[in-house]
This record gives structure tokens, C-alpha cells and sequence, in this order.
């Protein structure tokens, strides 16, 4: 796979806060879909921002993204324009021949758009030793097969004291086949950051089972054939979607079994320790 030298985010380049707002208004609309096909999103659209406002000016970001899937442009640099944000590319070679097919995702314009800094592994970003503040995985750990060597290059590339953040979805299809590994649980993500030498923090969780009901039946549309999936679309956006998201809401907690819990996903979050 092929790497070049880190361009990183240019310092003349501000966002005011309206293209900020704008700018993440689009990706929820367009590229995430919360309303009608990935509600769990809402939990890496709430916490991306909010890391980008505590961090201090200057602050080196390492982003593992998927950039080749929208044109070969990050979508989470934006928030960060104060910072020295790097974008890293963890496409797979399979990658290339499917393209940028949510391309037109970010055919809009409220888009913002930063180029990828660099193209490499996961597994090996080329960064430099304990260069990174924060490091960003947002929907990414499932598509990577070794992942000790990838905990430890997260290990490798963070400063002494440095945080991460992980966005995980626990429920998700198979997809982008043949690169999809595994679904971790928040203890699952203890024991493999802890073995880095990581040390977990806690996690957050978003959604429940209604959500988890609805999430699955916006899959099974597309099941149906095109001659019957508009009616059963118009059938389930019309009357359910918003009732069971309104239901996850009112009902939150299992009566049943007190110790479980049904989130769709979960954001981690982690630090190095200081030397």
C-alpha cells in the first residue's frame, strides 16, 4: 500500500462556527443518515466535535478513517482546523476497486472538504513514535484483521499522557466483504487496549433494542424487491421508525434482566499513561 509524506491541515484554514454547524448538519443528513438508516452516528457526530473544542490549539490528531469510500477526502478534519490534524486512509487494497462510491455523499454545499493526509495500514500509519495527542478510530476497528498489531501501533504513535477515541458499532450486517473481522464488547475493548499498554476509560453508549429493531428493518428493505420496497418503505418510515426511536428514549432500561443492556454502539475512550 502506498504511503506519502504528512500534509497536514493548513493553519490559514478557520471554520467559522455556522460552517461547523452547517458542515456537521450534512453529514448527518447525507453521509450518516440518523433519521432513516444509521441513528446510532449520532453518537460520533456529538463526541467529535466536543473533542475537537478540548483540545488546545496546535494539538497533533491521528485519524484512522476510511477516506477513499467520499473521494479521497477526510470527513471528520473540519472540526479540528485548529489543530494539526492528520488524516490516514486505512482503505484496503479491495477498496480500490469499488471506488468512491459515497462519493455523492458530499456532493453539497455545505461541504468542507480536506484531502486525505496520507495513505497507509492501520497497522503500520507510518507516524512517527509518540507524536499524537489524540488518535480518532470512528468506525474502523471491525475492518482490520490483526488487531494487536493495531492496538499497538494506537500504543505506538500516542504520547505519554495522550487520549483515544474509539466509535464502535455493536450491531452492525456483514459488509464490505471480505474486509469485515469481528464486533467487540466495551470489556472486550478493556482487555485488548490494556494489553497495548492502553488504559481504558470508560465508554458511551448510544441507542437500545427499539433502535436496534429499527436499525435492523431499514436492512431488510432492501430485501424486498424494487416493485414492493417503496410501498413497505412508505409502510415503515410512515409509521414505526419514529415510534421506536421515540421508545428507546421512554424506555431505556430492561424490567426484566437489570444487568444487560442493547446499544447499538458505543464510543471508548482511552489514554497512554504519562511517563
Amino acid at each position: 500500500m502506498s504511503t506519502s509524506s504528512p500534509r497536514m491541515v493548513p493553519s490559514a484554514t478557520h471554520y467559522s462556527e455556522r460552517q461547523l454547524d452547517a458542515y456537521r448538519a450534512m453529514l448527518d443528513e447525507r453521509v450518516f443518515q440518523t433519521d432513516r438508516k444509521w441513528p446510532h452516528f449520532r453518537r460520533l457526530l456529538d463526541d467529535v466535535p466536543a473533542l475537537a473544542q478540548a483540545l488546545p490549539d496546535g494539538a497533533t490528531v491521528a485519524c484512522l478513517e476510511r477516506t477513499l469510500l467520499y473521494g479521497a477526502v477526510s470527513l471528520f478534519a473540519p472540526f479540528f482546523h485548529r489543530q494539526t490534524f492528520i488524516s490516514i486512509d486505512c482503505s484496503p487494497p479491495s477498496a480500490d476497486q469499488r471506488g468512491a462510491y459515497n462519493k455523492a455523499m458530499v456532493d453539497d454545499p455545505r461541504h468542507l472538504a480536506v484531502p486525505t493526509t496520507l495513505r497507509a495500514e492501520a497497522v503500520a500509519t507510518t507516524l512517527g513514535a509518540a507524536s499524537c495527542d489524540l488518535v480518532m478510530v470512528p468506525n474502523l476497528v471491525h475492518h482490520v484483521a490483526d488487531q494487536a498489531a493495531l492496538f499497538a501501533e494506537l500504543a505506538r504513535i500516542l504520547k505519554p499522557g495522550g487520549c483515544g477515541y474509539i466509535f464502535e458499532p455493536l450491531v452492525r450486517e456483514l459488509h464490505q466483504a471480505p474486509d469485515d473481522y469481528l464486533r467487540y464488547t466495551p470489556w472486550g475493548f478493556e482487555q485488548v487496549l490494556g494489553a497495548a499498554g492502553l488504559v481504558y476509560e470508560r465508554f458511551v453508549p448510544e441507542g437500545g433494542p427499539f433502535s436496534a429493531i429499527a436499525y435492523c428493518w431499514t436492512q431488510a428493505l432492501e430485501y424486498f424487491p424494487g416493485d414492493q420496497r417503496a410501498a413497505m418503505e412508505a409502510w415503515f418510515y410512515g409509521q414505526h421508525f419514529a415510534e421506536l426511536m421515540a421508545w428507546d428514549e421512554s424506555h431505556s432500561t430492561n424490567q426484566v434482566r437489570r444487568h444487560t443492556s442493547f446499544p447499538m454502539a458505543y464510543a471508548v475512550h482511552f489514554h497512554k499513561p504519562a511517563n
